[in-house]
């Protein structure tokens, strides 16, 4: 095709595939063809929807993991090369098509592509090693008629099925050529899987694929693709989050150098020009009347202040998300009480690559195809195909690597605004959105007030938890609110919505940034009041279970817990928990009561992960996810004043800069034999709570309040 496809790992065949058939590349005109015989034998045979064997031996495997740093790319196909025991050296790897059906996992009852909460390690291992098996299966029956054996006897070394009987070989290659593919696939009892101690990738892990072409340049984000004829746009959306466009000067704009047209939105407007800088010099232009909507006079902290009384409301609406034992009893019988309120303001994602896609329409209007980094392919397509008025089968997603989600690229709503320009102009479009409009209208990890009440019996036993959050965001505010890892009795979990219409999103870890560190600082204190060790109250007192004992003890000796510190230093301790992966964390911080900076020197983390599938990469998904909470905790923060963002970019959004980096972060993994469990959050959720038990520590002061801006820490130091 005329594009940069090639570099993107996206085949024809592929492409085909993720439109059931051959009309869309008719359609458009590139000159596509049925795939030639010379083709079919480069491109391989299919064995099942996963891989392709073409007769020189390379292996084709489709990833549906999207591509975003966290390695997904390289450790899914590996997983299901080590049940077929292909050769890793001969194995390529492509971008599997936006078709749930075929390339989802399943959660909740459905099937999804979403890489989001840490999901794709988890929820693919099981189908991709059944996958791998089948194909390894198809692979020795083909074998076995060869030869006119029973498939029993043959067994398999990487790229080759094996007679031990008669030491003839036969490549997977040899076999791809005469090999007849069932029209089911064969049945694989999990007792057929390869045994753990027979991997010979998994657990030891493979360099990363897209390392090598993000290091020299050649890797395509979809910002790079270039089309024959393509034009591009840039969008200035409402101040307000539910605002829109009353009326502009589309026609003096129109005048302006290369510019082609001017698109009003339902809630913004677009430029659209021959070269980018024509169409921000076009934006720029632009005068915009606004209609606010709902929002239009929106202000966070007086709304984040308000949240207080819609605790107390009696009349406000509240959804139960945990009710365990008598709540009720425990707390009349306590011995003790205790309650803190928490806060927690907007966070922005904050990813390195501006959200931007490319779409490119057929002239009868009646397909199209987007180039995207896209957490979710699915979605975007559904998305794409809904703004055009089309079936989701018509539109073809050329899945590209992306600079950063975090969670805000799952939703395609950027593609979708890209179709809808594309096709009023009649033009392939690259849209790109600048950093101020991609905070400005941005869509956050919600504000919220949190309140935490825990009753202790005459023993200092924990038997009554109470914890109630408030804010905009339902389900994005009570993930983490639930305490897995203790054993309290009885226990009373709820949320309180109000809506704004600001939008907000899954953020890193979602609501675990504060849920964790609201229950960790209340833990803390009790720990404290008590004058009892940190570590010995949550096991004696919060009755860790014991994978958390595990994850604290683990802590303990790596960070030599019991050991003095330099003066002007303390440690803080957490735990930290996030798709089904379970982790103790400790930070030593040292604080400038000057400035109000405080700074992490150093950070451990024990995690039990389950089987730990691909080492190194999971090891920088932790290291990640420490910098981005350590980022997010210290530094950002989204305020919104009547309706609009008032910051614009990162001279007043601040992020974490290399100065402020720990110099030491260790990170271990507990050795179980569990299924893999998510890793790349589990990094954040503990950091909030253990600087705040840390500050402490140093102060005698409690952080209630996140983020922890200096302005606030001189604020709590003069408290």
């Amino acid at each position: 095709m005329d594009t940069m496809m090639d570099k993107t790992r996206i085949s024809r065949r592929g492409l085909l595939a993720g439109l059931g058939g051959l009309s869309f590349c008719v359609a458009l005109g590139d000159g596509a063809t049925l795939m030639s015989a010379a083709e079919a034998a480069e491109n391989g045979k299919a064995f099942n929807a996963w891989v392709r064997i073409a007769p020189d031996g390379k292996v084709t495997i489709y990833s549906a993991g999207t591509e975003m740093g966290q390695g997904t790319m390289t450790t899914l196909p590996m997983i299901l090369s080590e049940e077929m025991d292909a050769d890793w050296s001969k194995v390529s790897i492509e971008m599997a098509p936006a078709e749930r059906e075929v390339y989802g996992y399943t959660f909740a009852g459905q099937r999804d592509m979403a890489i989001v909460g840490s999901r794709a390690t988890q929820l693919y291992f099981n189908d991709l090693r059944m996958a791998g098996a089948q194909v390894r299966k198809i692979l020795i029956q083909n074998a076995a008629q060869k030869w006119n054996v029973d498939a029993s006897t043959l067994r398999t070394e990487p790229g080759v099925v094996v007679n031990p009987a008669s030491g003839a070989r036969l490549a997977y290659g040899e076999i791809a050529s005469f090999a007849a593919i069932p029209e089911k696939m064969p049945p694989v009892d999990p007792k057929e899987l390869k045994a753990r101690k027979d991997w010979r990738l998994i657990g030891k892990g493979v360099p990363r694929r897209d390392i090598p072409e993000k290091v020299n340049g050649t890797a395509v984000y979809a910002i790079d693709v270039q089309l024959p004829g393509m034009v591009y746009a840039t969008t200035l959306h409402a101040p307000s989050h539910t605002g829109s466009p009353d009326s502009f000067n589309g026609a003096d704009v129109k005048k302006m150098p290369g510019v082609i047209d001017v698109v009003k939105l339902s809630n913004g407007v677009a430029v659209v020009a021959a070269t980018f800088p024509q169409a921000m010099a076009a934006r720029a232009a632009l005068n915009v009347t606004w209609n606010g909507g709902a929002a239009g006079a929106f202000d966070s902290q007086k709304t984040l202040d308000s949240y207080v009384g819609v605790h107390k409301d009696p009349k406000a609406q509240v959804v139960n998300l945990e009710k365990k034992g008598d709540t009720d009893a425990a707390f009349a019988a306590a011995a003790k009480v205790t309650k803190a309120d928490f806060f927690a303001d907007y966070g922005y994602h904050a990813q390195m690559e501006p959200l931007n896609a490319v779409v490119r329409i057929a002239p009868d209007g009646k397909s199209a195809e987007v180039w995207e980094g896209t957490q979710a392919p699915d979605a975007s397509r559904d998305a794409v195909a809904q703004a055009l008025g089309l079936e989701p089968r018509q539109v073809a997603i050329n899945q590209c690597y992306m600079g950063g989600g975090f969670g805000r690229r799952t939703l395609g709503d950027y593609a979708a605004e890209c179709a809808t320009i594309a096709k009023a102009v009649g033009k392939p479009v690259k849209l790109l959105w600048t950093r101020e409009e991609d905070m400005s209208h941005g869509m956050f990890r919600p504000q919220s007030f949190q309140c935490v009440e825990a009753a202790q019996d005459a023993s200092g036993k924990v038997t009554g938890w109470k914890h109630c959050v408030v804010g905009d965001g339902g389900v994005l505010l009570h993930t983490g609110i639930k305490i897995p890892y203790y054993d309290v009795p009885n226990q009373n979990l709820e949320r309180r919505g109000v809506s704004h219409g600001v939008r907000v999103k899954h953020w890193r870890a979602v609501g675990h940034v504060f849920n964790v560190f609201a229950i960790e600082t209340m833990v803390d204190d009790m720990a404290l009041a008590a004058r009892m060790d940190p570590i010995e109250f949550r096991l004696k007192h919060m009755a860790a279970t014991p994978k958390a004992k595990a994850c604290f003890e683990t802590v303990a000796k790596m960070c030599d817990w019991n050991a003095p510190r330099p003066e002007g230093r303390a440690l803080g301790l957490s735990v930290s928990e996030r798709s089904g992966s379970l982790g103790a964390g400790v930070v030593e911080i040292s604080l400038d009561r000057d400035s109000g900076k405080i700074k992490v020197h150093k950070v451990w983390i024990a995690v039990d992960g389950g089987m730990i599938v691909t080492p190194g990469p999971a090891k920088a998904n932790i290291e990640s996810a420490i910098i981005y909470g350590l980022s997010g905790i210290l530094h950002e923060r989204i305020s919104i004043k009547d309706g609009a963002v008032e910051q614009s970019n990162f001279h007043d959004y601040n992020l974490m800069r290399m100065s402020d980096m720990p110099s030491e972060m260790h990170v271990q993994f507990i050795d179980v034999d569990t299924r893999p469990t998510g890793l790349g959050e589990v990094g954040n959720p503990f950091i909030a709570a253990a600087i705040g038990n840390a500050f402490y520590r140093l102060t005698n002061k409690r952080l209630r309040h996140l983020p922890f801006t200096p302005e606030r820490v001189k604020e709590t130091l003069k408290a």
